[in-house]
Formats: structure tokens, sequence, C-alpha cells
């Protein structure tokens, strides 16, 4: 019989009334029990951090660096067991579960040093201009308040640890809400910081239902919002509250861009196989997975089996074994879904070159060609396995392909001119361009987020320290400087 995992409040283990269970989408069994908190719990949650806010931010960095660590070292130690866990509840092919672990060591380690130079302050002469004489301005930074973090279930401990890090680092307690689908894995942050020196009130980790989040969301003592999920809910959560600082890292329809520059055998064979990687890892279900091949024509056919082959080449079936590139859907609704967008794309005239077919919660990896500019897989985001593959005349029309999207998150640009490298960081409406390869790539620490319709703010440790944190400026009076 499985136990049931508690919940994480005000950084001590608690249970609810209720539980639910966390299934794997490859063979249903159940993963684990969670234990659901009650309103009275999360209303001690919220109370604990709110009081606790002006405490922790004057806690001496030395004990928040140490305590991400400490995280970021227990992470290591127990990599396989989380691997493990999260390949379980996620879907998610092992080796690329040890990949997100690898990952989230990175982003406690990164915050632990943030946490050590952050907020040295800036001074400023003010004797610039006659009536500043003898003045000079010391600004620094101070967290907004608590924060409200809101996780997706497709990186379920990279993306946590995106939201509890940075808070950590910047002095700002933190109430963290992992996806219904995939607790488990955020909940393991929970022990790992219980083993810290932080103060009771500084986190929290409540794995409360979806329809209880606009509780959450309304509460006027959780000023900043960092959410990372579906367009649809994240505009949600900022038009309902509007005068609250929200970060939000939204959808995209990751395009990868191949010039005719990027025209030898070997360059062709290395960018079919990059875009057939990262168009199917995850399962497709990455923000910035490859969805649009964009090529030139004067490579285009001899691109396009190239693509084909390596989609094919990708070894689909149980995310436990290491060989497994592909594995399911996050659940078979999502499988479901994704067929649907294919068949109405096939149906409207597109051509199927390869996959198109689903089993329970697994899709198989698809490549679609000409298909129609009004299909719903070429306007929205698939979350799947599935990559179109479009013929253009030069760059110039590639990147207006890349930039009629509603979406902005990051573009992979394969070309070896420095100068066209140039004119698409210029050209390309998106958050990231990524020059050499495809879009996919993301360093934990660099700026991510994106434009137009892919969200508002920056993850990464920094950038999202700067997100739930404001500059106060005090100005010294009487000095000869």
């Amino acid at each position: 019989m499985t136990s049931t995992t508690a919940f994480w409040l005000a950084g001590r283990q608690a249970t609810g009334e209720t539980t639910f269970d966390v299934t794997s989408p490859w063979d249903g069994r159940t993963v684990g029990t969670v234990s659901v908190p009650t309103d009275a719990q999360i209303e001690d949650a919220v109370s604990a951090a709110h009081a606790v806010r002006e405490d922790f931010a004057a806690t001496p960095a030395h004990v928040r660096a140490a305590a991400l660590d400490h995280v970021s070292r227990r992470l290591v130690e127990r990599t396989e067991e989380i691997a493990r866990l999260i390949s379980a509840e996620n879907g998610k092919p092992v080796k690329w579960a040890r990949g997100e672990v690898g990952r989230a060591v990175s982003v406690f380690r990164f915050a632990a040093e943030e946490a050590r130079r952050f907020n040295g302050g800036e001074a400023q002469r003010l004797d610039t201009d006659a009536g500043g004489q003898g003045r000079l301005a010391f600004t620094r930074r101070f967290p907004k308040g608590v924060v409200l973090g809101i996780a997706p279930f497709n990186f379920p401990l990279n993306l946590c640890a995106h939201k509890i890090a940075p808070a950590i680092a910047a002095g700002a307690p933190i109430i963290l809400k992992p996806a219904p689908a995939t607790p488990l894995s955020g909940l393991i942050l929970g022990e790992l910081l219980a083993e810290t020196e932080l103060p009771a009130g500084a986190w929290s980790i409540l794995p409360v239902p979806n329809d209880r989040m606009p509780a959450l969301v309304q509460d006027e003592r959780l000023p900043v919002i960092s959410f990372t999920g579906s367009e649809t809910v994240g505009y949600a959560i900022m038009d309902s509250v509007p005068r609250k600082h929200c970060t939000l890292e939204l959808g995209g329809n990751g395009a990868a861009v191949v010039l005719a520059d990027f025209a030898s055998d070997e360059d062709l064979d290395r960018a079919a196989q990059r875009i057939a990687t990262f168009s199917n890892y995850q399962g497709g279900q990455s923000c910035i997975s490859v969805q649009r091949v964009i090529a030139d024509a004067s490579v285009y056919d001899r691109l396009l089996p190239r693509i084909v082959a390596a989609v094919e080449a990708q070894v689909t079936g149980d995310p436990n074994d290491d060989a497994t590139d592909v594995g399911p859907l996050v659940s078979e609704a999502a499988a479901q879904r994704v067929e649907s967008w294919v068949d109405e794309a096939v149906g409207a005239g597109a051509k199927l070159l390869t996959g198109g077919k689903r089993d329970g919660a697994s899709y198989a990896p698809t490549v679609l060609t000409d298909v129609p500019a009004e299909a719903t897989i070429s306007c929205e985001e698939v979350f799947g396995p599935v990559l179109t593959v479009r013929k253009v005349d030069g760059e110039a029309e590639a990147f207006a392909a890349v930039n009629d999207s509603k979406y902005g998150l990051q573009a992979g640009v394969f070309t070896h001119d420095l100068g066209t490298a140039f004119r698409a960081h210029r050209a390309l409406e998106v958050g990231g361009v990524v020059i050499g390869d495809v879009p996919s790539y993301r360093a934990d620490q660099m700026p991510y987020g994106g434009a137009k319709q892919s969200g508002v703010g920056r993850e990464g440790v920094k950038f999202a320290m700067d997100d739930y944190t404001y500059q106060r400026v005090m100005v010294l009076t009487g000095l000869a400087l």
C-alpha cells in the first residue's frame, strides 16, 4: 500500500482531511497518495509567510546561501531516486529526468551564489547639480512581499526550483503550489528545505487543487505571483489581480530556422538530429520544444528526409528504460488533444510524413508538411511530439514566418554567418534567439521568458530575484564628497 505524502506548512510537515492519488501516465499505477491542505491550513501558511516577511528579508545572506547550498548538495546525493520519481509521476524518460535533477542542482547553486552578492547596494553622487551638493544616493533592493509560486507539470522539479530558489535568495517568503498531476517532485524539495535553518514561515509547499487556486491568487498578503503554465490560465490570473506584480512564463510554438548557408551534409545531418531530438524530448511537452521548422528552399529537399529519418529513429516506450527517448504525455486526455489537432490539419490538406498514431497516453513522433496557416497546430502550442516543416525563400521570409505567431518565446537559427546572427537577434520578436541550434536550449542562469503572448517578466535566478524585489533609495545629506 502506498503511504500518504504530507505537505509542508510553514516549514513543517502536515496532513489534511482528504487525499488524492498520483498515477503514472505510462501504466496507470499509483505512484503516491498526497494529502490535501484544508482551508484553515492554507490560511496558517499564508499568515505565517506574511508574519515572517520582514524578519526573513533581514536574514543574513550567509544563512540563506547555506540553505540553498544544502538543497543543491542533497539533490546531487538523491539524483537517481528523484529522477525515478519524476519519471513515474510525469512519464518523462528517466534519462531526461536525470537531466532535470541536474538542472535543479544548478538552480539552487546559482541562487546560493546570488544570495551572497545580491543587494550590495549602489551609490550615486547627486552633486552633479548644485541642488544636490553634499548629497549621496544609496540604492538597495527589498522584497515586494510574499511570493505565490505556481508551477506546471512538465518540469515538476526544476520549475518548482525556479520559484523557490530565487525567492529564498532574495529573502522573500514563498508559498509554492505544485501541479496537481505532479506534486511529488515539488514536495521532495520540502524535505530538503526542512533540513535547513530557514525561519518558519519562509516557505510552504501546498498541493492545492486548481479549483481552490483563485482564493490564493486574490489574497492581498501575496503581492507577487510567479506563474508558469498555459496562456489562458496565466492571463486570467493577471486580469483578476491587476494591482499585483505578476510574472508569467507562458506558451510558445518554437521555430527552428535552417538558412541557405547551413548546407553541407554535416550541417544538415546535425540540424535534423537536433530538430528531431528537441521536438520530441519530454514528449514535446516543453514551451521551447521545436514545433515549427522553417527551411530555406535551397536546403529544404535535402533536409526534410533527414528530419523524417531522425524522428523515426527516436526510441519510444517505457520511460523507465534508459534507451527510451520519448515516453507518454502527462495524460491520455493530453494525447487525445494532440491527436485531434493532427487529424484536423490532415483533414485540411496537411501531409503526414510519419507518426500520427496514438496509443493511450502515448503519441507517436510526428512530422507534417503543407499545414494550412489557419490550422490549430499552426497557431497554437501543440505541447506534444509533433513538428511542421515549411519551405521559404530567403532570410527575410524565414524571419517573417517566425514572427507570424502570437507567441514569442525562443527561436533557433541554423547559420554560420555572424551578420545573419545579429540580424536575427534584431528581427525576431522572441525572448531568446539561439544561433546554430534549436530554440530548446536554456541555461538556468540566463534571462528566460517571452514576448507577445508568451508572457511577461523573466525567469533565471538573478532576473527572478529582480522581479521579486524593488529598488529603495536612501539620500544621505551633509556629506563632504
